[in-house]
């Protein structure tokens, strides 16, 4: 027999029965019902219920196991007693008489349970992760996340794509965050970069003839922790393909997308044919470009009945033509307490309230907009939002481009207090038409919205002549269920319209040179018309597992203070290696 098991804790079935066997594992729990001693014993692959009374060569021994004690147990296999079976165990029929033990690797007390799925402080399983990692869900969601991995490859391949992997050592980029940065030993005072995302040199791969590319890539980006992404670094499947529209990258990711996602919904309906939703649109009716479809709940503007009413505060703001007010329908919202507990919820979000009609029964509006704009404007906005008795409707006013993320906050809460999402689907969508440009307040300056690498659509001759605000480009997302999960672009394939357009983000032609040199040089030579994306692994699988936090699909994660509590990053270096990168550090004075 093996040294250590003839079979896993997940093999054994009834066709097992009067077999001896040898298995190994942890000790989940064990049970004393009256005298008879019942452990649990686990490993990867499943749980085995084993049994020792008092007249078991092993009773005394099996008195001392503790919880996570790594033991071998041999035994015979026999049939659950009737009534004691466990069809929720793929072992449920069966159980283990022990007939010898060995104690492999005793544990000390636990610093956190094993057994259960209690909360527990975070600084606590970070620290000793590889308990958490034992944790029956946890340890499910890691083999859920490999699987993800698996069936993105297979569904790649059957694409056509061939999977490369590119530098993780490279140059400094602008991808939007702060590079980490590696210095060189043998270059004094140079230093490398992590790469944000394989950007430049997946679109070299397409200059140098090659047709469809991806990876499973990690990106790394010295970021202040956000809470939809993990501090660090995070993973995606990034791919670029040659000669293609934007219609032709949808047409290859748009079933590579909804295929893992349908492996992976366990029966939860999944869109088949994904909207085209305009940035602007998706703006205009969700206040989002991450809408969550599964709202059903739409704004629209309704301007025209506040313009010269008796609601002095909007009239006078629709005085200005660039100013709106939108609506926000709240089907069954109609009562005066939801009504106030909305307001004082947008107060609570730095706003000075949240306007509001009710219609009552018999269709009258109430509340003190409408006793300013009158009975008729308020039966119009009724008519127009589908509106009637028991319902409400919520007001946002102002320059829509300072108040739609506001707007669509007040969506997502309306939808979850009134019930308006159906949380048991996957709505997938594409958002497209994003501007190219936009304006940087702090910095005041025109700068890229999105990726500095897609095409303008228009090319070279919209940067020449339009206004860069007024510019949209070949640059599209996939939104699911509220989150960003994919992002990409048709590329800007032409020298001279890469130089243009990072001019008007105020590069220059020589600063485009040195920073994007590889790029700026292959273009020369016969660049093809390209373009791709990247999903993002993590938040698709923590999507799929039913979190909403990523620390619980990652395998080893930092805290949020990007620390690694297991392994104790980020450490100082030694003196010695300091002097080896002809380095000296400058550390901040302590308060």
């Amino acid at each position: 027999m093996h040294r250590y098991r003839s079979h896993t804790c997940g093999a054994l079935r009834e066709s097992d029965i009067d077999q001896t066997v040898r298995l190994s594992g942890w000790v989940h729990r064990v049970r004393d019902h009256g005298g008879v001693l019942f452990v649990d014993l686990r490993d990867h692959y499943g749980i085995t219920q084993c049994v020792a009374d008092p007249d078991s060569p092993a009773f005394a021994e099996v008195e001392k196991f503790r919880s996570e004690w790594v033991v071998r147990i041999d035994g015979k296999v026999r049939r659950r007693p009737a009534g004691t079976d466990n069809p929720e165990l793929p072992t449920g029929m069966v159980e283990i008489y022990i007939k010898e033990i060995e104690v492999l690797g005793p544990a000390a007390e636990l610093p956190l349970p094993v057994f259960g799925e209690q909360e527990y402080p975070e600084d606590i399983r970070l620290k000793y992760r590889f308990l958490d990692l034992r944790r029956e869900k946890l340890h499910q969601n890691i083999m859920t996340r490999g699987a993800v991995v698996d069936s993105m490859r297979k569904r790649m391949k059957e694409q056509g794509f061939f999977e490369f992997q590119t530098p993780i050592l490279t140059a400094s980029s602008p991808e939007g965050a702060r590079d980490f940065l590696v210095p060189s030993r043998i270059h004094p005072g140079k230093f490398y970069a992590l790469p944000q995302a394989p950007q430049q040199y997946k679109q070299l791969l397409m200059m140098s003839g090659f047709d469809r590319y991806f990876q499973i890539a990690p990106c790394f980006r010295d970021e202040d922790p956000r809470a939809d992404r993990l501090p660090g670094e995070f993973y995606q499947l990034d791919v670029e393909m040659s000669f293609v529209t934007q219609d032709d990258v949808f047409a290859a990711m748009e079933p590579v997308i909804t295929g893992v996602f349908e492996d992976f919904a366990k029966g939860k309906p999944v869109t088949k044919n994904w909207p085209r939703i305009p940035f602007a649109e998706a703006v205009r009716k969700y206040g989002s470009d991450k809408p969550d479809l599964r709202n059903k709940i739409v704004m629209q503007e309704v301007s025209e009945h506040f313009r010269g009413s008796g609601f002095k505060v909007f009239a006078r703001m629709l005085e200005d033509p660039k100013n709106q007010v939108w609506a926000i329908p709240g089907t069954g919202g109609g009562s005066r307490a939801f009504c106030d507990r909305m307001n004082s919820w947008a107060q609570g979000e730095g706003q000075p309230g949240l306007g509001y009609i009710m219609w009552r029964e018999g269709g009258e509006g109430a509340g003190p907009l409408a006793n300013n704009i009158g009975p008729e404007r308020t039966a119009a906005i009724r008519d127009q939002l589908g509106l009637k008795e028991g319902d409400a409707a919520f007001f946002v006013a102002g320059d829509p481009e300072k108040f739609w993320k506001f707007a669509g906050l007040a969506r997502t809460k309306l939808g979850e207090e009134l019930n308006q999402i159906d949380k048991d689907r996957f709505e997938l969508a594409w958002i497209v038409d994003f501007p190219m440009y936009e304006y940087d307040e702090e910095n005041k300056k025109v700068d890229f919205s999105h990726n500095p690498f897609s095409m303008p659509q228009g090319g070279l001759d919209a940067l020449k002549s339009q206004d860069p605000l007024t510019i949209k480009a070949f640059q599209y997302d996939i939104a699911c269920n509220g989150y960003e999960i994919a992002s990409g672009g048709i590329r800007n394939h032409k020298p001279e319209a890469m130089v243009k357009a990072f001019e008007i983000a105020g590069y220059g032609e020589q600063e485009v040179i040195d920073r994007f040199g590889g790029m700026y040089r292959a273009f020369q030579y016969g660049a093809p018309p390209h373009g791709g994306m990247a999903a993002g692994l993590d938040r698709i699988v923590m999507l799929l597992c039913g979190t909403n936090n990523l620390r619980e699909i990652s395998l080893f994660p930092m805290n949020q203070q990007a620390m690694d509590l297991l392994m104790g990053a980020p450490s100082e270096a030694t003196p010695k290696q300091l002097k080896e990168l002809h380095i000296r550090t400058n550390l901040p004075a302590k308060s």
